[in-house]
């Protein structure tokens, strides 16, 4: 590129159109390129070394009330220069000092991001290996309601422990398990933000070590809601019970009892889980609540009921719904103990089907020798 030694002013700045690189003096040079655009160059020669550091792009007069990041007018462009040039003569090299202050910068920038633009960040970085729509929408609807209003727009450097419980403490005796789950997202987000560098310090949201010592513990706040069951002794009575039903939600029922799993792992089964010839069901991580592959020996009932749906298959759901494309909804199984009789809340034999899971734990506990993680493994 042509290099022009002559030096000159703002008018030849703003007019120049030539192709060319045009000197203003101590290292100052205006580069003009083939299709009219125009950047600042600083040139210096440090240690017999020549160095080119450039300075962003020329803004014109009428541009100066809309400037952009980096975009210099001829008085600003002189002005960097001549300060570039002093630190030369100290010995000390114009383009590292440039990129230390650029650092600090992006560091000053990045801890002046608020709690809740890292918080919304958190939830796009992680929504897509979240099980449900649902599970994303509690996420949002808590922060939302209760911590986006005390702390949503401070930043998330500023956030500390009396900030935490100011968010806390309010729904912490009346809705505990809300207020649990809150604080561990808070405590997640906060976590992000530090390995982001956007915070430094102790999570003032962590429960062992900080909040433990200034919240009641949880288990005094709230009694452990247990979902109704029946007693292990009159579950084979329930099983004789579904004989007498039709449909397929008896069968389902069944096959949660069996195989002591949740109501959404039975439901929500695809035929591809199941290796009928070897009896296994193998329920994938992400229809796990645990997140963990789960492998399920099937029991002679459990593979009998399995073998009997198998051959009137018509979707890739074990348990198909009356849309297409769905599979059977909780619905089904409560309309299913409506008309047994066990859905009644003031009834004594009122049961959930979740209940199921604890009649299996009290039965492998008082009936079997097995060691208590062994029935905990089969509960996943």
């Amino acid at each position: 590129m042509t290099e022009k030694k002559k030096t000159h002013d703002a008018l030849f700045v703003q007019r120049v159109k030539e192709k060319g690189r045009y000197a203003f003096g101590n290292g100052l040079y205006l580069q003009v390129t083939a299709t009219g655009s125009k950047s600042w160059l600083f040139r210096y020669t440090l240690n017999g070394k020549a160095h080119e550091m450039g300075m962003g792009a020329y803004v014109p007069p009428s541009k100066n009330d809309i400037k952009l990041d980096k975009e210099l007018p001829l008085t600003e462009a002189k002005a960097k220069a001549l300060e570039w040039k002093r630190l030369l003569k100290q010995g000390i090299d114009p383009l590292t000092t440039r990129d230390k202050e650029e650092r600090k910068k992006r560091l000053a920038e990045a801890r002046g991001i608020t709690f809740q633009q890292c918080a919304e960040r958190y939830i796009d970085a992680h929504k897509d290996s979240w099980r449900n729509a649902k599970h994303i929408q509690q996420w949002e609807n808590t922060l939302k309601t209760y911590a986006y209003p005390v702390m949503g727009k401070l930043p998330v450097q500023d956030i500390d422990v009396t900030l935490v419980l100011k968010v806390i403490e309010p729904i912490w005796s009346k809705k505990t398990e809300t207020a649990n789950r809150l604080r561990g997202r808070i405590e997640m987000v906060l976590d992000w933000a530090s390995a982001r560098e956007y915070r430094s310090g102790e999570n003032p949201a962590r429960w062992r070590g900080k909040l433990e010592s200034l919240l009641p513990h949880r288990n005094k706040q709230q009694k452990v809601k247990h979902h109704p069951a029946l007693p292990y002794a009159k579950v084979n009575e329930f099983i004789n019970a579904l004989d007498n039903q039709i449909g397929d939600a008896p069968l389902a029922t069944k096959l949660v009892i069996y195989t002591a799993t949740r109501t959404s792992e039975v439901i929500g089964a695809r035929w591809s889980e199941f290796d009928l010839k070897a009896a296994i069901w193998t329920i994938p991580a992400n229809r796990i609540k645990g997140e963990i592959e789960h492998r399920i020996p099937l029991s002679a009932p459990a593979l009998e009921i399995l073998k009997q749906l198998h051959k009137t298959k018509r979707t890739d759901f074990v348990f198909h719904g009356r849309k297409a494309g769905k599979h059977m909804s909780n619905n089904a199984l409560l309309m299913l103990r409506r008309r047994m009789g066990y859905a009644d809340k003031k009834a004594n034999n009122h049961i959930t089907i979740h209940g199921f899971r604890s009649s299996f734990r009290d039965w492998a506990a008082e009936q079997t020798a097995f060691p208590r993680e062994i029935a905990e493994a089969c509960l996943a």
